[in-house]
């Protein structure tokens, strides 16, 4: 009894700090589903439909957020996934039209196609990310290209080259070029749609469980960690880091085809020019809000599912809250998570809350930057009153950060 009595405090202690990040975003989570809760009674009216919304959208953007952070964590970066996951749709719905039986007409028929069919197409889409993989890995490791470039090559080209392909597959399988590929097959559609939409989730749970094994329970975990931390000393301490760097380059290339297959069966058509617009981002997002450190070495797969999630409620909340173009305003508060995230999290490890945020003439050019964003953001977000909900939000604002930077200067003089 005694032994419980004393034990169990530290025990809960240590939980909490482990596990401080993964509880704050259950927290953050809970709260913008109240705060939606309030203005929109969408998810009382339907639980069912939101529930399963949240989590098909949750388990897409989690599945190539995984190798997102599996790059972050060996200490690199991946601005591909996008690309991937738009070549990949092109690479699979091309290959199945290609094989796939032809109508009178000489047309493919994909509305009843073999299970052979599908196979070697999802095999031949994840053999190609394979490949992209290894290519990343070759000109980080071998040309000596940083990780931001030759991603970025493959952000911009990737997606080049999937709309020549697409036009060279369509004439050939149809007899005129197209930018498009449709697939007319009830299954492949229901992958991800009312019926199925559990798959995404469990596909994404079956690869939490896998990575959670391998990052958490492997000594190669172990070892990307340690590469990510500091990679100079994991090379002197004997760890093959050109290995373990292509290794989380396929895992990261692999993650985004299979999120490039499930979203083509989900819309039906594969289209290169705008499939995966901006994923990488959001990946990129959910990893550093689930608590990746973009310096690398730090970040758990339960912080990424978790990361995953908040940033699909809150665009959900988002969706419910403007009625009108709610896509206008997504990039806005994923970019504004992205930077309170890294802010948190470098402020928490260097214990710099108490630094001073506005000092200089940049102090207070700041303070006038971010009260004329928050004004027009009010502006912009509001049906009536629009100039003066600007001005009052915009104003106080001024005030209340001309505040705190004043503060900070007599707090400055009196050190």
């Amino acid at each position: 009894m005694n032994t419980l009595e004393t034990s169990s405090p530290g025990w809960l202690g240590g939980f909490l700090r482990r596990n401080r990040n993964e509880i704050g975003l259950v927290i953050a989570t809970i709260a913008v589903l109240a705060v939606t809760l309030f203005f929109n009674k969408s998810y009382i009216e339907n639980p069912g439909d939101n529930t399963q919304k949240i989590l098909r959208t949750t388990a897409l953007l989690g599945i190539f957020a995984f190798g997102a952070a599996t790059v972050i964590i060996s200490g690199g970066i991946d601005l591909s996934a996008g690309s991937v996951i738009a070549f990949s749709g092109m690479l699979f719905a091309g290959i199945i039209v290609l094989l796939a039986p032809k109508s009178e007409r000489g047309l493919p028929v994909t509305t009843d196609i073999e299970t052979w069919i599908v196979l070697v197409a999802i095999g031949g889409t994840l053999i190609s990310a394979l490949l992209i993989g290894t290519f990343h890995t070759w000109l980080i490791t071998i040309v000596g290209l940083p990780p931001f470039v030759a991603t970025l090559a493959s952000l911009v080209g990737l997606r080049s080259l999937a709309k020549v392909l697409v036009q060279n597959i369509t004439a050939t399988s149809h007899g005129q070029a197209k930018s498009t590929i449709t697939l007319d097959n009830e299954w492949l559609l229901s992958v991800g749609q009312r019926e199925g939409w559990w798959s995404p989730v469990l596909i994404w749970a079956i690869l939490a469980v896998v990575l959670w094994l391998l990052l958490g329970r492997t000594v190669v975990g172990r070892h990307l960690y340690a590469m990510g931390g500091n990679e100079q000393a994991a090379r002197l301490s004997g760890i093959r880091t050109d290995h373990l760097k292509w290794l989380a380059y396929c895992i990261s290339a692999v993650t985004a085809a299979i999120a490039g297959i499930l979203y083509t069966c989900y819309i039906g058509t594969a289209d290169p020019s705008r499939d995966g617009m901006g994923y990488e981002l959001n990946a990129i997002a959910a990893s550093v809000v689930g608590g990746c450190s973009l310096a690398g070495g730090i970040g758990s797969i339960s912080g990424v599912m978790l990361g995953a999630l908040f940033l699909r409620v809150v665009i959900d909340s988002v969706e419910k809250s403007f009625k009108t173009r709610p896509d206008l305003f997504e990039g806005q508060v994923v970019g504004a998570l992205v930077v309170l995230a890294v802010a948190f999290n470098e402020l928490r490890k260097t214990g710099g809350f108490r630094r001073q945020f506005f000092p200089g003439l940049i102090g207070w050019i700041s303070v006038a930057i971010l009260a004329i964003l928050a004004g027009l953001i009010t502006g912009a977000t509001t049906t009536e009153n629009k100039l003066n909900s600007a001005l009052v939000v915009g104003a106080a604002v001024a005030v209340a950060l001309g505040i705190k930077a004043a503060m900070e200067r007599v707090a400055a003089k009196k050190r």
